[in-house]
């Protein structure tokens, strides 16, 4: 049982934001879509489920054009209709569609789909042979045709990051989006400082795993426990607040029923203490040397 009103919610999210390199505040828990939009029969129950987490502050949608062939990007757009203003839509450009020419189509496709004239933010889903300066090159275009706002890119380590901002044109990036939650804290030896010295957010996809052993894993852990025991919250809610805890993270986890949209925002109200936050780092210790980028 929830134990918060939704004002209590919202005003909790309203206090736990990120910013992005253009200055734009975020709360800094928004909403997945991966898997959404592959069963015709739930796409309702899907969007109903987003439109929930749009009433309770989590503005932030993010969605993909690979994400069921396009229909993750319809099931946005039901949940969005009438009420565009209230969402940010972040959607991503498969790497074969990051060119100067293929690019434009991939964006309007997306459009079409979402039912928008613009995107909030763009990103690159991650990187493939169009070399990064064409991309970045593509999506200032794009930004100058008002097909979107923002761009940004997804998958991309340090290494990465740094050929890409090497040229200004790849200076309009402003986020990554990167595998990132309690087991899987690889980015922490670089990337994760680099982005902070960037004043670059970092966008953390599967914030609480992605399903199977190591979630429960998790989930289960005695720590993760103690911790979700001591503030009366649920191990779901200790793991989302360990990963927004340093105001330069945002998560997007995904939920289809309304319990777990509530239990998701909700845990913008949780402030984690150094005793917590020694006891989650003791059970899951950062990385000692640098591991090559997680993707899922």
């Amino acid at each position: 049982m929830n134990p918060y009103s939704a004002e209590e919610i919202k005003k909790g999210l309203q206090n736990k934001t990120v910013q992005l390199v253009d200055g734009t505040t975020l709360p800094a828990i928004g909403q997945g879509t991966w898997y959404m939009g592959e069963v015709a029969s739930e796409a309702e129950r899907e969007a109903d489920a987003l439109r929930l987490g749009l009433d309770l502050g989590m503005s932030v949608i993010d969605t993909a054009e690979m994400y069921a062939n396009g229909g993750a990007e319809e099931v946005v757009a039901r949940a969005i209709k009438g009420r565009r203003d209230d969402a940010f839509l972040v959607s991503k450009a498969l790497p074969n569609h990051a060119g100067r020419q293929s690019i434009v189509k991939a964006c309007e496709d997306s459009l079409r789909r979402l039912n928008t004239d613009v995107l909030d933010l763009y990103l690159l889903h991650w990187r493939g042979r169009i070399p990064l300066s064409e991309t970045a090159e593509a999506m200032e275009k794009l930004k100058q045709d008002g097909k979107i706002k923002r761009w940004g890119v997804s998958n991309l380590d340090r290494g990465d990051m740094e050929e890409l901002l090497s040229k200004p044109i790849g200076r309009g990036c402003e986020s990554n989006q990167v595998l990132y939650h309690l087991g899987s804290r690889g980015i922490e030896y670089d990337l994760l400082p680099w982005q902070h010295q960037a004043r670059m957010p970092i966008m953390a996809y599967c914030p609480l795993a992605q399903g199977g052993s190591l979630r429960r894993e998790l989930m289960d852990h005695p720590e993760v426990r103690g911790v979700a025991e001591r503030l009366s919250a649920t191990p779901a809610q200790v793991l989302l607040a360990w990963v927004i805890r340093s105001g330069e993270v945002m998560a997007i986890p995904k939920a289809s029923s309304p319990d777990h949209v509530t239990e998701n925002a909700a845990a913008a109200l949780l402030d984690l203490s150094q005793d917590d936050l020694q006891r989650l780092n003791e059970a899951f210790p950062a990385p000692s040397r640098k591991v090559p980028l997680e993707m899922v």
